[in-house]
Formats: structure tokens, sequence, C-alpha cells
């Protein structure tokens, strides 16, 4: 895990990548209902935007929120994989909120059926969750944390 705001920063950008790129892939994939090139390149023409609400969300948005969350749920004698498994939930279920809302934004943007909002949301909200939450505990963070720190050593990255 991160140990200064820097770190944190760097870790964010990897993390926010990784996730936005996988959910945008899982999201298309759901609407066009088979994996194809076409679901590749649309997932990577739509990452910038994507990634950039994602990284304001997280930095300005949910960060600090969800971490006093998840510290207030942990005993201080907690290991460090549960520190990381509490604070990775915390941070997932208001991204998974809000990022179901962008998508869904987008997605009634091109259909023009404004009226299905809380529905399109709502279901997405679901879908999502049951990706995201696996995916970031199982998969991205393991991996994330993993190449972080083989990047960036402990201490290479000053305060």
């Amino acid at each position: 895990m991160p140990r200064n705001k820097r770190e944190s920063f760097v870790y964010t950008l990897i993390m926010c990548f990784v996730m936005v790129f996988w959910m945008s892939l899982y999201n298309i994939y759901l609407h066009s209902g088979a994996f194809t090139m076409e679901v590749l390149k649309s997932a990577w023409l739509g990452l910038p935007l994507g990634y950039f609400c994602a990284l304001i969300l997280d930095w300005f948005v949910v960060s600090t929120p969800a971490k006093k969350v998840a510290f207030k749920l942990l005993p201080t004698f907690a290991s460090p994989l549960r520190k990381v498994l509490t604070i990775s939930s915390c941070m997932v279920l208001p991204m998974v909120f809000f990022m179901s809302l962008y998508g869904t934004i987008e997605v009634l943007s091109k259909t023009q059926e404004w009226n299905l909002i809380f529905i399109v949301w709502g279901s997405n909200i679901l879908k999502n969750l049951i990706m995201a939450l696996p995916f970031q505990l199982l998969i991205a963070g393991p991996l994330v944390r993993k190449i972080f720190r083989r990047i960036f050593p402990v201490g290479t990255i000053i305060a």
C-alpha cells in the first residue's frame, strides 16, 4: 500500500487505469452480448474520459470518506491484509455507485431515453458491483500492488 501522498497518487493512477479499462470492457460486453474486437476498440476509445472521471472521483470525492469509514471499521490491531481488504471494499462501493451513473449517462446520451435513468443506473450498480468487488479484491488489487512495488520500491517516491 502507498505510504505517502505522492505514492498514493501514483498508485491511484495505476489502479484507476486497470479498473476503468476492465469495467469498460465488462459493461460494453454486457450491452453487446459478445466479446469482439469492436468491444475492445470501444473500451479503449472510451478510456480517456472514463479514466479522467474516475481519477477525479477517486482523488477528490471517494478516497478520504472511504478511508475514514474503513478505519472506523478496523480494530487498531488489524492485520495488513484486513486493512487492505477493508479499504479496498470501502473504495469500490462508492466508485461503483458513481461510475455506474457515468456509464448510465454515457449510454442514455446515445439513446436519449432519459426516463429510464434510475432503472438503468440501479441495474448498472448491481451488475458492476458483482464484477468490481471480486475483481478489485482478487485480481486488480494484488496485481497493482505488485506492479507498483516493483516499479517503485519502498522509499523511492519521497513525500
